[in-house]
């Protein structure tokens, strides 16, 4: 799951947060609901506390993989060189997206059974094609 999904949920908006509660909570019933690191990490770094993170992940059930492999990291090195190198060739100048956007792809494809929960399609997409992509308003 992105980080997108839970900043839509936790956002208080009434546009945004009820497809992504519908969308957690579809899921949930359905399979082990994992993030990676990043995802915590990122959530802290919004201005959340550490122990709101780690209890809204204990309440809704969610696991978060700690521990990722070496493959993961790599993969995430080699789909964001890609990423940069096409970001070069279109002239746009150096990479907007983080590294973090590629570790939460590569940890979904190798950890998470190819299955990611995002908002923001684009970019999984395009670097991601094997990726299941479930978004808050749509599946596909």
């Amino acid at each position: 799951m992105d980080t997108n999904v839970f900043i839509w949920l936790l956002s208080g908006n009434q546009e945004l947060a009820p497809p992504a509660r519908d969308v957690l909570e579809r899921t949930s019933r359905e399979a082990e609901v994992v993030v990676s690191p990043a995802v915590f990490a990122e959530l802290v770094a919004g201005s959340r506390s550490l122990e709101e993170v780690a209890c809204f992940f204990e309440e809704k059930s969610i696991t978060v993989h700690w521990d990722l492999d070496r493959q993961v990291w790599q993969e995430a090195g080699l789909r964001y060189a890609a990423y940069a190198r096409d970001r070069r060739k279109e002239r746009s100048g150096s990479p907007r997206r983080i590294l973090a956007d590629f570790l939460i792809g590569s940890h979904a494809l190798l950890m998470a059974g190819a299955n990611l929960l995002t908002s923001d399609t684009r970019i999984f997409a395009n670097y991601f094609p094997e990726l299941r992509i479930v978004t808050p308003a749509r599946q596909r």
